[in-house]
């Protein structure tokens, strides 16, 4: 396997390292034991976690007014998947590489795939592109894609979809994701419910298409691009089209995607009964789909939500298998130190809900007592647990500061000195 950064200055970095966290980590098998929690059983179970990386995330984001390109970017997936794989190689919980397409296009998938083995990673859910315009497209998508009033473009649409899920069968992907971008800007533009109807037609010729190993994703977003109605705008129009397609068909959830202070660990206990949760692309936001690191603004809410997944988990929630992706905007820091400490916080998170006392906390709802029951999910969110996803790390050839080792490996001004600038943007406006 091929590793970029060196593996015996990883091994010195946990050196320096060992002592401090052994320390830690026992002091903190203590105060769990005093809670009767096995720290050796929880290791377990936080070392099976896994996030995905999106292949877009490691280049650096913009924004409408301006993108400021950092060193060394990606040129290519090619250079794309060599970048996710220093994230595994250092953090150990993101084995998987979500592609985009066409953006991740090319000639020989069968290359691709053995350029990504040889780089310690997988791929995970693939994701279509009907939002934007590509070089030569025979129809546009400014009015629409799989809802345009033209069965033309909506064929078109649909052609990509299906020629995804061709790439995804020979990248070894069990799922498509579909997120659209079609709506209206102005009242009186669609009408809501043909739109509606033609998104359902078109993913059903979608649908029958997916082979019965496969999941389709349905991923809402409550505005943007379109500003005055979105065709799959909340959890209700994902989860009713969800359930019209069929048991294949999930509702995908991204934490941007929602007004501010949405109760989204709710959206996800109702998905969760619906058997109807598909996963989630992680980040944070202050005030829309501001694609943020995960947890960055508010980490209690990614808690929360984990909270809910952890209790379904335990109690068996029928049809429940989510997937994990971070879908990030990196445009003021490097995106594989970003990616790497949001992957660390979700993992995180994972961990501190699995410490929320659940028999306690099921006694304290039952009997109305508020205060205790709030306390006892505060109580594991203020667990510190860097020393156990150190000490998982550590045991599986990561680093203990996976961004310190990043550094000090000096890989970002060795891809600067191969990978040309790409120059600056001056957005849109």
């Amino acid at each position: 396997m091929t590793q970029q950064i060196n593996g015996q200055l990883i091994a010195e970095h946990n050196a320096q390292a060992a002592a401090r966290v052994n320390l830690d980590y026992e002091t903190l098998g203590e105060q769990l034991a005093r809670r009767n929690v096995d720290t050796h059983v929880l290791k377990d179970q936080v070392a099976r976690f896994a996030v995905a990386v999106p292949s877009w995330g490691v280049g650096t984001g913009g924004t409408r007014f301006a993108r400021f390109p950092g060193l060394g970017e990606p040129r290519h997936v090619f250079d794309k998947i060599q970048d996710c794989g220093v994230i595994q190689q250092l953090v150990r919980c993101t084995p998987t590489v979500s592609p985009h397409f066409p953006w991740d296009k090319v000639s020989d998938y069968q290359e691709l795939r053995q350029h990504a083995e040889a780089h310690g990673v997988g791929f995970d859910a693939v994701n279509s592109n009907t939002f934007s315009d590509q070089k030569d497209q025979p129809l546009s998508y400014k009015f629409g894609s799989l809802t345009h009033a033209d069965a033309g473009v909506r064929a078109q649409a649909v052609a990509h979809n299906l020629e995804c899920i061709d790439i995804g069968k020979q990248l070894g992907s069990k799922a498509l994701t579909v997120w659209i971008g079609d709506g209206s800007n102005f009242p009186g533009q669609s009408h809501f419910r043909r739109q509606f109807e033609r998104y359902l037609d078109s993913n059903r010729q979608i649908y029958d298409a997916l082979p019965a190993d496969w999941r389709m994703f349905l991923e809402h977003k409550m505005f943007e691009p379109a500003f005055y109605s979105t065709v799959i705008q909340d959890w209700g129009s994902s989860l009713l089209a969800a359930q019209t397609l069929g048991p294949k068909a999930r509702c995908l959830v991204d934490l941007g995607h929602h007004a501010p202070n949405t109760n989204i660990e709710m959206i996800v206990a109702r998905l969760v009964h619906a058997r109807k949760l598909a996963g989630f692309h992680f980040n944070d936001s202050k005030y829309g789909d501001d694609d943020l690191d995960s947890g960055s603004i508010n980490p209690f809410q990614l808690f929360l939500v984990f909270n809910e997944l952890v209790d379904a988990a335990q109690t068996g929630a029928a049809e429940f298998d989510p997937a994990y992706m971070l879908d990030q905007s990196h445009n003021v820091t490097d995106p594989i130190e970003s990616l790497m400490t949001s992957a660390v916080t979700v993992q995180r998170c994972y961990a501190q809900a699995l410490l929320v006392d659940r028999t306690a906390l099921t006694a304290y709802q039952d009997s109305n007592d508020v205060l205790m029951a709030a306390q006892t999910l505060k109580q594991a969110f203020h667990t510190d647990v860097t020393p156990l996803l150190q000490k998982i790390r550590m045991e599986a050839g990561g680093a203990a500061d996976p961004v310190l080792a990043y550094r000090a490996s000096g890989y970002r001004k060795q891809m600067a000195a191969i990978r040309p600038a790409s120059g600056p943007s001056s957005g849109i406006v």
